[in-house]
């Protein structure tokens, strides 16, 4: 199958996949108890001015109609409008947006950094006691869930060494990216939570390139030092981008938990607020923005692992 045939199918794949979920989505908001209705009435309101409120918003109308007549607004780009709020979903979505590239963003390069940095070391000397105590140290992290982590990192900069911001508190007109100092613990949390598993996929990348004809010719030939790494990472680059790009989709969901906890407004705290008041419109809205980000990001590390692999075994034939 050639490359273009490869990527049709690929978009074909994930337009079903976005479409399955957002009727998951749909379905599960649907099922919970409560609705918006609450949430704009207020708790002292009568059944008939709930009644009022809820004709208002169309939640008296069937849920396929209302399903059906969302997912026809999203196609053309019209997500609707806030249940609570009353903005409109777009605009919600633009506005969170930034906040939430600003702590993936660090994150993502802490992670490329260290992670490659240090698996590329393990890789190379796999079976060595340096090997053995990188792996080892990374086991704790992948076992540790994300609000763990964020909350230890609380305790220790806000409580006991009180260096930076318990939680995220931006001046009206100003972005997240004005003040760092609020970013760090966010990023460094998000960072910690996906550094030990994208290490150890990293490792075994570079660990299998050092077993292949390739590099075993390399080293027949005298070929040492830094020459060599290059080799070995080049061959490792195509299952080391595809294991990145798989780290940095799972960010978007270790991202919701992280913006909850430092009370940061981006995507995955608006998401935590919508899903409370079962603002359905908004929570569609950014499930669907979060599936199609998660499924580009696949789609781009495959394509170019693709590429690599293929220029790869063209290289070494």
């Amino acid at each position: 199958m050639s490359l273009p045939q490869w990527i049709a199918v690929r978009v074909a794949t994930g337009a079903a996949t976005l479409t399955a979920l957002c009727a998951l989505v749909f379905w599960a908001t649907e099922v919970l108890p409560g609705d918006a209705v609450g949430a704009v009435s207020g708790p002292g309101a009568t059944d008939a001015e709930r009644a009022a409120v809820r004709s208002a918003l169309g939640l008296d109308r069937p849920a396929p109609e209302r399903f059906f007549e969302w997912a026809g607004g999203a196609l053309q780009g019209d997500f609707g409008t806030s249940l609570v709020s009353g903005r409109d979903v777009g605009e919600v979505l633009a506005d969170r947006a930034g906040a939430s590239l600003a702590v993936l963003v660090p994150a993502a390069v802490l992670i490329l950094v260290f992670a490659g940095g240090l698996g590329v070391l393990a890789g190379v000397r796999a079976g060595s006691r340096l090997d053995k105590i990188l792996s080892g140290s990374t086991l704790g992290l992948i076992g540790t869930p994300d609000f763990l982590i964020a909350t230890a990192l609380l305790l220790l900069f806000t409580l006991w060494w009180p260096v930076l911001p318990a939680v995220a508190v931006v001046p009206l007109g100003e972005s997240l990216w004005q003040h760092p100092d609020v970013i760090v613990l966010p990023a460094l949390a998000l960072a910690l939570g996906g550094f030990g598993s994208t290490m150890r996929l990293l490792r075994a990348c570079v660990a299998q390139a050092t077993r292949s004809p390739y590099a075993e010719f390399a080293r027949l030939n005298g070929i040492r030092g830094p020459r060599y790494l290059r080799t070995v990472v080049s061959n490792a680059a195509g299952p080391a981008v595809h294991a990145f790009s798989v780290m940095t989709a799972g960010l978007l969901g270790g991202g919701i938990v992280v913006e909850t906890l430092f009370n940061l407004p981006g995507l995955g705290y608006e998401l935590t607020r919508a899903v409370g008041t079962r603002d359905v419109p908004l929570v569609q809205g950014i499930s669907l923005v979060l599936g199609a980000a998660t499924l580009l990001i696949l789609l781009g590390g495959d394509i170019v692992a693709r590429l690599l692999t293929r220029r790869t075994v063209e290289t070494s034939s």
